[in-house]
């Protein structure tokens, strides 16, 4: 009897030891999260360095520091449909916890390489339109992310905030391209609303960009970029033709106004990344991506004091007042 209540104690004790330690191991277990990116000039490599530096501050805030408890993994892939779909594949295969993409074209890979591995979008303003989301709700599937859209309408405000009494607005897109000829009616449509009159210039390739700013001097108060890939490609041709001409650039990206841009509007890359941090940190606790609605991060102003003194823009009390980042 007393060997058989020894191993019976034993038993106990280490059924006991087991429970306790479970939860424990349970959090200690390493969480993998990949993240893709699409080589696009829409998106620089310190935008990326930066939005990678605040996904990990966000997990680290959240409990998941990096070689202890967690793994992070970043591919990136040429700007395109096929090298994308190559490369999230790979991801896929690869079993991670979760999947961030960094911008649209990333998302629409990796939402089409998996159904079951939760996938957190970033930098996507329109995700409806774009076929990820059916509607700004809990999507019930392995979906969901924070999308850095910034209504048209406050962007052009930026105009008026800083350029009082403009009248005519230079813009330069790309016939030949759909995306650009829609943005641009957009455009058009807004300022005609906002009291203001659109002056479009055409630029069917990158090396068009500088003739097409030009052609507009003396026709327009303000010169105003949206995505268009060829403006952005070649958007020092243009920031040299507003500082020569002295004409306020007005843009709709921060790496626009890091190259020479007076300002925009702009969801700021780092704030961007905690967001999205965040919400992977749910995930990682246990949370459904389907369960968590998309959100919208909080767009702020960011200056160009340098670019603005060439353009011949003052900047008031009550713009840098409200800037949420100014670069001298």
């Amino acid at each position: 009897m007393f060997p058989q209540l020894i191993q019976f104690k034993s038993f106990c004790v280490s059924l006991v030891m087991t429970a306790c330690l479970s939860p424990v191991l349970s959090v200690a277990q390493t969480k993998a999260v990949s993240v893709l990116t699409a080589d696009s000039p829409a998106m620089s490599a310190s935008s990326r360095e930066v939005i990678r530096d605040a996904f990990k501050d966000a997990l680290k805030a959240g409990g998941f520091q990096e070689s202890k408890n967690f793994r992070i993994q970043f591919e990136s892939a040429q700007d395109s449909p096929e090298q994308l779909e190559r490369v999230a594949k790979k991801i896929v295969a690869s079993h991670p916890d979760v999947l961030i993409a960094m911008d649209a074209r990333s998302a629409q890979a990796a939402i089409a390489a998996t159904r079951q591995i939760p996938v957190v979008f970033a930098r996507v303003e329109d995700p409806i339109r774009l076929g990820l989301l059916s509607a700004w709700a809990a999507s019930g599937t392995n979906v969901t992310g924070v999308s850095n859209a910034v209504p048209l309408t406050k962007q052009l405000a930026v105009i008026r905030q800083l350029v009082s009494g403009t009248r005519k607005v230079g813009v330069i897109y790309n016939p030949a391209d759909k995306d650009s000829v829609d943005q641009l009616k957009v455009v058009q449509e807004q300022l005609a609303l906002a009291g203001m009159s659109g002056v479009e210039a055409s630029a069917q390739r990158p090396m068009d960009v500088g003739s097409a700013a030009r052609s507009l001097i003396g026709r327009v108060d303000v010169f105003f970029t949206f995505a268009d890939p060829n403006v952005l490609q070649s958007y020092a041709a243009l920031i040299k033709v507003a500082n020569d001409a002295k004409i306020p650039l007005i843009a709709t990206d921060a790496r626009s106004v890091r190259l020479g841009a007076t300002a925009a509007l702009v969801v700021l890359d780092r704030e961007l990344g905690l967001q999205a941090g965040r919400m992977v940190v749910k995930i990682l606790r246990g949370a459904r991506a389907g369960s968590l609605a998309p959100e919208v991060a909080r767009p702020q102003l960011i200056l160009n004091a340098v670019a603005a003194t060439k353009q011949g823009v003052g900047l008031t009390d009550a713009a840098l007042k409200s800037a949420g980042e100014i670069l001298k």
